[in-house]
C-alpha cells in the first residue's frame, strides 16, 4: 500500500507536466494547469482502497501516454512545417509532379510485385506447415517407412559384420574447437579396423596446425584409426578439401562417408544408428541428421538463430521428407503422385554412400554451397535421401553478428550462384519427371532461395515505408497485415518455447533481409565477392572456461569497428517515413515502421550477438 501513494503522485505530477509542455506549444494559458500542479493531491480515498488506487493510476498512465503522444505529434509536426518553410515553393510543385507521374507508378508495380510474390511465399509455407503437423499428429517416422535393422557381429563375420566407413572432418584454423570435434569422433562407437578418421586441415596458421596434428597422434596413441591430412593450398575450400580427401587409395576400401564440420560433436551411436539404413535401402544416397545447438542461450541473436534452424528441420525438412519429397538432401517420391518439393539440408552431419558421390561427380568447388550442390547432381541422378530428426548432432552457432553475417552471405550467395549454374542441367535431365523439375526449380531455388530474400527486403524495409511518401499508392490490409502475420504465426507453432522473442526474431530477421538480398543478386548476377568464403568463428568451451574473454574490449577503435554505416543510413530512412507517417499518414505503419528503424539501430552499432569476439 505505502508503494501506491509515490507513484500515483509521480503520475500525476508527469500528466501535469506533460499538459504544460503541450499546452505551452499550442499557446495555451499555463496559470490554470500551473494552479492544478500546485494546489492539486491524490483523493484520500486512495489510501483505503487499492481498486480505486489502480484505476486512477491507470487512468493517470493513459492521461500521461496521451498527453506525450500529442505532444510528439505536434513536435514532428512542427519540424516538417518548419523544414517545409525553409524550402522554396517551387520544391513542392517539383515534388508533387514527380510523385505522381513518376514515383507512384514505379510504387504501383512494385507493390502488385511484392504481393504476388508474397502470395508465393505463404501457399508455400501453409502447405509446409500443413504436412509437418500432420506428420507431427500421425507420428510418422522413418523406422515405418524404411528397413531398419542393427548391425550385428557373430562368431563368423566378427567385425567384417560392420561396414567400411570413412569419416572427414574439415578444418581451417580451429583453435576453439579441434580437439572436442576430434575426441566426439574417435568416441563413435564403431569397431577400431572398420573406421578411418581423416581430419582435413586447411590451416594457415603453422602452431594451429602442430595443435592439431598432436591431437591426432594423441588420439593414434590410443587405438584410433586417425589420419592427418594436409594440402599446399586451400583450392575449392572445403570442397576442395573434401575432394582431395576421398582422393588417398586407403579410401577405396570404404562404403560410406559421414562428414563433419570442426564445430560439430556426433553422439557415440551416431553411425549405429546411420548406417543400417543405408545398409538396409540401397537406393538411399544420404542419411542426414538433425543438428543441435550447444549455445543457443549466449544472446538474443543465437536464440533467433535456433528458431530459424528449428523451423528449417522441424517443418520444412520433415515436411519433405514425409512426403517424399526431392530437396537438396532429401529426394523421394510417393505412389509417383505426390508433388515433388525442393528444400535444403545443409551438408554436414550426415553420412553419403561413397558410390553415389561418384556418380554424381564428386565433389566440385563452382560455388560456397557445395553440399548443395552434390545433392542436387545426385539426385538428378535417381539417388534418394533421408532426414532422421531423432537423430541430432551437438553443433555450434555463430554468436557474433560478423561470423553470422559472413555465413549468411555464403549460404544465400551460394543458393543463388547454383540456380545460376544448374537451372539449365535440371531442364534437360532425362531421367527427371516434369513436375520434378518444376519443383525444384521453382519451390526450392525460386521461392525458397531467391523470392524470400527479396520480398522480405524489398516490401517491407522499402516499399511499405516508401508508400508512407507517396499517398496516391495504397497496400492492401491483407498483404501487409495477415500475410506476415500468418508466416510468423505458422513459424511460431514449432517453436512454442520461443514464441516471447518471436517479435525480435521477425525484427532481425527483416535487417538481415539487407544481407542476404544483396547475397542473392551477387549470386545471380556472379560479381563481386560470389565465391568469397569466410570459415564462421567459433569460440567452443572457451566462454565458459574463461569468462573474462567474454568482455567487451573498452577501446574507442574496438567501437568504431562495430558500427555498420548501411544499417544506420536505412535506420534513418525508416525514421523519417515514421514520423510523416504520424504527421501526414492515415494509416499505423509507424509503428512497425519505428520498431523496426530501432532494430536496425541497434545492429548498426553493433548491439547484436555477444559482446565478446576475436574479431
Amino acid at each position: 500500500m505505502r508503494n501506491v501513494f509515490p507513484a500515483v503522485i509521480y503520475l500525476a505530477a508527469t500528466t501535469a507536466a506533460c499538459e504544460v509542455t503541450s499546452a505551452a506549444a499550442s499557446s495555451l494559458t499555463l496559470g490554470p494547469l500551473l494552479r492544478q500542479l500546485t494546489y492539486s493531491r491524490p483523493p484520500s480515498s486512495i489510501l483505503l482502497r487499492p481498486s480505486t488506487a489502480i484505476s486512477i493510476t491507470s487512468a493517470l498512465a493513459a492521461k500521461c501516454a496521451r498527453v506525450i503522444g500529442l505532444s510528439v505529434s505536434d513536435t514532428l509536426e512542427l519540424f516538417f512545417h518548419s523544414a517545409g518553410a525553409a524550402l522554396p515553393e517551387q520544391f513542392f510543385a517539383v515534388w508533387s509532379l514527380v510523385r505522381t507521374k513518376a514515383l507512384a507508378p514505379v510504387l504501383m508495380v512494385l507493390v502488385a510485385a511484392c504481393l504476388f510474390m508474397s502470395v508465393m511465399l505463404m501457399v508455400e509455407v501453409t502447405s509446409m506447415a500443413t504436412v509437418s503437423l500432420a506428420v507431427k499428429l500421425l507420428r510418422c517416422r522413418p523406422e515405418k517407412r524404411y528397413k531398419w535393422e542393427p548391425i550385428k557381429a557373430d562368431e563368423e563375420t566378427g567385425s567384417l559384420a560392420y561396414p567400411m566407413v570413412l569419416v572427414q572432418i574439415p578444418m581451417y584454423n580451429e583453435k576453439e574447437v579441434y580437439k572436442l570435434s576430434i575426441g566426439a569422433v574417435c568416441a563413435l562407437t564403431w569397431p577400431q579396423d572398420r573406421i578411418i578418421i581423416q581430419v582435413l586441415d586447411d590451416s594457415t596458421d603453422p602452431a594451429i596446425k602442430d595443435l592439431v596434428a598432436l591431437e591426432c597422434k594423441i588420439w593414434a596413441s590410443k587405438g584410433a584409426n586417425i589420419t592427418y591430412e594436409v594440402r599446399d593450398n586451400r583450392k575449392g575450400y572445403k570442397a576442395g578439401a573434401l575432394k582431395k580427401g576421398m582422393e588417398y587409395t586407403y579410401v577405396q576400401q570404404c562404403e560410406f562417408v559421414a562428414i563433419f564440420d570442426a564445430d560439430f560433436r556426433p553422439g557415440s551411436d551416431f553411425l549405429m544408428r546411420t548406417i543400417p539404413y543405408l545398409v538396409s535401402n540401397s537406393h538411399i544416397a544420404l542419411v542426414q541428421a538433425r543438428w543441435e545447438f550447444v549455445n543457443y542461450s549466449e544472446c538474443l541473436m543465437t536464440r533467433i538463430q535456433r528458431i530459424s534452424l528449428d523451423y528449417h528441420f522441424k517443418v520444412e525438412q520433415e515436411a519433405g521428407s514425409s512426403t517424399f519429397a526431392f530437396f537438396g538432401f532429401n529426394a523421394y517420391m510417393w505412389q509417383k503422385r505426390f508433388l515433388n518439393l525442393l528444400l535444403l539440408i545443409i551438408g554436414t552431419a550426415g553420412v553419403w554412400r561413397i558410390p553415389a558421390i561418384e556418380e554424381a561427380g564428386g565433389w566440385k568447388d563452382r560455388t560456397t554451397v557445395e553440399d548443395m550442390d552434390l545433392a542436387v547432381r545426385a539426385g538428378l541422378k535417381g539417388w534418394k535421401f533421408l532426414y532422421v530428426g531423432d537423430i541430432k548432432v551437438k553443433s555450434e552457432l555463430p554468436c557474433t553478428f560478423k561470423a553470422y553475417r559472413h555465413q549468411q552471405h555464403r549460404w544465400t550467395c551460394g543458393a543463388a550462384n547454383l540456380f545460376r549454374k544448374v537451372a539449365l542441367d535440371i531442364l534437360i535431365a532425362k531421367n527427371v519427371s516434369i513436375w520434378k523439375k518444376f519443383h525444384v526449380l521453382y519451390s526450392f531455388f525460386f521461392v525458397r532461395k531467391i523470392i524470400t530474400h527479396i520480398v522480405t527486403f524489398l516490401f517491407y524495409s522499402v516499399v511499405v515505408p516508401a508508400s508512407v511518401l507517396v499517398p496516391e499508392v495504397k497496400i492492401p490490409l491483407w498483404g501487409v497485415m495477415y500475410i506476415p502475420t500468418s508466416i510468423t504465426l505458422l513459424n511460431a507453432l514449432r517453436n512454442p518455447r520461443f514464441i516471447h522473442i518471436m517479435p525480435f526474431w521477425v525484427l532481425f530477421e527483416n535487417v538481415m533481409s539487407l544481407h542476404r538480398i544483396k547475397a542473392t543478386l551477387i549470386g545471380l548476377l556472379e560479381t563481386g565477392n560470389v565465391n568469397e568464403w569466410v570459415v564462421t568463428e567459433k569460440l567452443g568451451e572457451a566462454p565458459k572456461a574463461n569468462p573474462e574473454n567474454s568482455k567487451p574490449e573498452a577501446t574507442s577503435t574496438k567501437f568504431r569497428d562495430r558500427i555498420n554505416f548501411t544499417e544506420l543510413g536505412f535506420a534513418v530512412y525508416l525514421l523519417f517515413c515514421a514520423s510523416y507517417d504520424v504527421v501526414y499518414g492515415n494509416n499505423y505503419y509507424y509503428i512497425y515502421l519505428y520498431l523496426q528503424a530501432f532494430a536496425f539501430i541497434a545492429i548498426g552499432f553493433g548491439y547484436a550477438g555477444a559482446s565478446g569476439s576475436k574479431s
